[in-house]
């Protein structure tokens, strides 16, 4: 695939994630009437990794496609400088918009809906919880397509897995997001997507521990390249 159908691709599947997760919610309480009880939070977690596999699904299906910075991030800064300024300057701006255009459909489609994510405790262990998740998930990515090269069902499932259990982690503190776009996109709705808390929280410490997260795997588990480099 192309760099504008990767960038359209990056769009369409960021809008759809950010409007998957209401859609959940909203088919759970309001469609099958269950409350806040266990059984209701047990649905919503296997229904959530399905929709995970569906959205694997679908970045394989677009060659790439996908809906968090972090993701394209953390392999454009293993590639040339190229690829780098296109996912900083084009995919990361497309998931962005496209993380905005899914929270105005799902504002638009249910005025009652809530807020979105948001910061419930104070600026610097926010900025520690969304940096520890994401510290978290992206070694576990790189992990998974170090170790499980082609193996498409177990990678998912434990990726998915993983993912799901940060996500519950961090909910009551930051929303336990690890995904700038998203929560973009509900700041932008609410306005608040230009205050120090969300610009620290949810871009700067994700993207700083997915820094720290490549190069300690590329330092413990060094790749081909890097030992060629190395004896060069």
């Amino acid at each position: 695939m192309g760099k504008i159908g990767l960038l359209v691709s990056d769009f369409i599947i960021s809008f759809m994630w950010v409007s998957s997760g209401v859609f959940v919610k909203k088919f759970v309480h309001s469609v099958l009437g269950f409350s806040h009880e266990p059984t209701a939070e047990i649905l919503k977690s296997a229904l959530s990794i399905v929709n995970m596999f569906f959205f694997a699904f679908l970045a394989k299906l677009t060659e790439g496609g996908t809906y968090n910075p972090l993701t394209v991030f953390s392999d454009a800064i293993t590639g040339d400088f190229s690829r780098f300024l296109f996912t900083v300057a084009a995919r990361v701006p497309a998931q962005v918009l496209g993380s905005v255009a899914g929270v105005r459909f799902i504002m638009g489609t249910f005025p009652g809906i809530g807020p979105g994510p948001r910061l419930t405790v104070d600026i610097h262990k926010g900025a520690l919880t969304e940096g520890l998740l994401a510290y978290a998930i992206v070694t576990i990515s790189l992990g998974l397509s170090r170790n499980m090269p082609g193996s498409f069902f177990r990678k998912t499932w434990i990726s998915s897995v993983s993912k799901l259990t940060l996500h519950i982690l961090g909910s009551d503190l930051t929303g336990g997001c690890m995904n700038p776009a998203s929560v973009m996109g509900w700041a932008y709705a609410r306005g608040d997507h230009i205050t120090k808390e969300h610009i620290l929280v949810y871009w700067l410490a994700p993207i700083e521990a997915t820094l720290l997260a490549v190069w300690t795997s590329r330092l413990l588990f060094p790749t081909k390249e890097d030992k060629k480099a190395k004896v060069e």
